[in-house]
């Protein structure tokens, strides 16, 4: 049975990832700063940002292909892949700004961690089930 519901997420992740990746360019290129944050506040957060993302986001997609090839519900795919998705935009928001609003920030890690969560815990019922 072939990917047809994590694919969607996965290039709409993968176009928010871009953009992540865009407003590091944009502030590197204004500070001409090549390498590291060189004690630039708003780009070290845009920097945080980005690598959050990287590091979140490959293994939360990896659990939810699991789940679809393992014939999760598609009402549950959707549900979990927009958490992921808002998740990450909520995060990269609060974060990226000097003015914090760290309801933001907690927002999206919680739809991220629930996102997560609930998928591993999916993956493992269905394989106790079978």
């Amino acid at each position: 049975m072939p990917l047809v519901i994590v694919p969607v997420y996965a290039a709409l992740l993968a176009l928010l990832f871009v953009l992540l990746s865009v407003n590091v360019i944009r502030i590197r290129r204004q500070t001409r700063q090549a390498l590291g944050s060189g004690g630039n506040a708003g780009l070290e957060r845009r920097i945080r940002v980005h690598a959050n993302f990287a590091e979140y986001v490959p293994l939360a997609l990896l659990l939810l292909a699991f789940a679809e090839f393992g014939g999760a519900p598609g009402w549950l795919l959707h549900a979990l892949c927009i958490a992921l998705l808002f998740g990450r935009a909520l995060h990269g928001w609060g974060v990226a700004r000097l003015d914090e609003d760290v309801r933001f920030r907690i927002a999206g890690m919680t739809l991220t961690f629930a996102s997560l969560l609930t998928t591993a815990f999916l993956l493992l019922a269905l394989a106790f089930i079978r």
